[in-house]
């Protein structure tokens, strides 16, 4: 007997299920890939934008580093550190930069406070109490400051420096390399490393 019915009509359907299975596939493969390269390219942009705002968010020292002795003339009371914005820096906020310290004679701090009171402006009793009281920074001076409401903040703007007073320890003694560590909110850490001379003055640079 003839057989009625055909198989190319099921074959063109399963031609046609085999290729809409490709096509959802293919299409699911593609949205996959898709995301990943978005996911990418959206981690790398806020990457750069990270190191961009790192990067114009730094600070340097501008001259010297000077060194003031203690009472005794045993060590290094504390030292006058005068910083700026990098060419083209955004301003930082200098009260929320945590300030860290460290020598080769075991003197550690790795969260230098600011002056007891919370207020970023040196006092006397500041400048020469290391021995006393724990080890403490401050502002000691502002330059290029707009006279104004601006001079009594501690943003660190273009064109302006600020002269920063770091209280050492009594492990600070001649002879000794330490490193004081800045490290703004925002950017990059600013390390400081200096030997202290093995003859104490009053003042002196420090190398």
């Amino acid at each position: 007997m003839k057989n009625l019915y055909s198989e190319d009509a099921f074959t063109g359907l399963e031609a046609a299920i085999v290729l809409i299975a490709f096509v959802v596939v293919a299409a699911v493969f593609s949205y996959v890939v898709l995301g990943a390269g978005f996911f990418t390219s959206q981690t790398a942009q806020a990457t750069v934008h990270t190191g961009v705002s790192q990067a114009s968010s730094s600070m340097e020292i501008v001259g010297n580093v000077y060194g003031n002795q203690s009472a005794g003339n045993q060590y290094l009371a504390y030292v006058n550190i005068t910083v700026a914005l990098t060419a083209g820096g955004t301003p930082i906020d200098l009260s929320s930069m945590v300030v860290s310290y460290n020598d080769n004679n075991g003197g550690h701090n790795s969260n230098v406070l600011n002056n007891s009171a919370g207020v970023f402006t040196c006092t006397n009793a500041v400048k020469g109490n290391a021995s006393t009281t724990p080890q403490e920074w401050c502002i000691a001076q502002k330059i290029n400051y707009v006279t104004g409401t601006a001079t009594t903040g501690t943003m660190l703007d273009n064109n302006a420096q600020m002269v920063l007073m770091v209280g050492l320890p009594t492990t600070a003694t001649p002879n000794t390399k330490f490193t004081i560590n800045l490290q703004p909110a925002v950017g990059a850490v600013l390390p400081i490393s200096r030997t202290i001379p093995g003859g104490l003055t009053p003042v002196q640079a420090l190398y």
